[in-house]
């Protein structure tokens, strides 16, 4: 009979300590995916400026190269037309293997990146 007036006094006692350590870990909780969000948003901020310099680098790179062809051809409609069917080739090779060059790359990353985090945090 002892032994309920004890656990309910420890409880009672414990009870601020209790909700002190539950508002740490959501504090903890907070905090980390506040750095997950921080860390994702300078990710997409570097891939969005990566994507723009590779779109003008393709950009100006195949005006070049549509420039160099037509010369070659002594036509503006051969060289344009080259470089256009080489772009959309590039398009569908990448499309075909984009699971093997895209895809399965960034679940790896992400897998890796969790791997490092739980490490991290233990």
């Amino acid at each position: 009979m002892n032994q309920p007036d004890n656990l309910g006094s420890f409880f009672a006692e414990n009870k601020t300590l209790l909700k002190e350590y539950l508002e740490t870990r959501m504090e903890i909780y907070r905090l980390q995916s506040l750095r997950l969000f921080a860390r994702s948003a300078g990710l997409f901020a570097w891939v969005l400026l990566s994507l723009f310099l590779a779109f003008l680098f393709l950009l100006f790179g195949g005006l070049m190269v549509a420039y160099y062809f037509s010369g070659v051809f002594h036509s503006f409609v051969k060289g344009f037309g080259l470089v256009t069917l080489l772009i959309l080739v590039i398009f569908v090779l990448l499309a075909i293997f984009r699971k093997a060059l895209f895809v399965d790359p960034v679940i790896q990353s992400v897998i890796q990146k969790s791997k490092e985090e739980g490490e991290d945090n233990a």
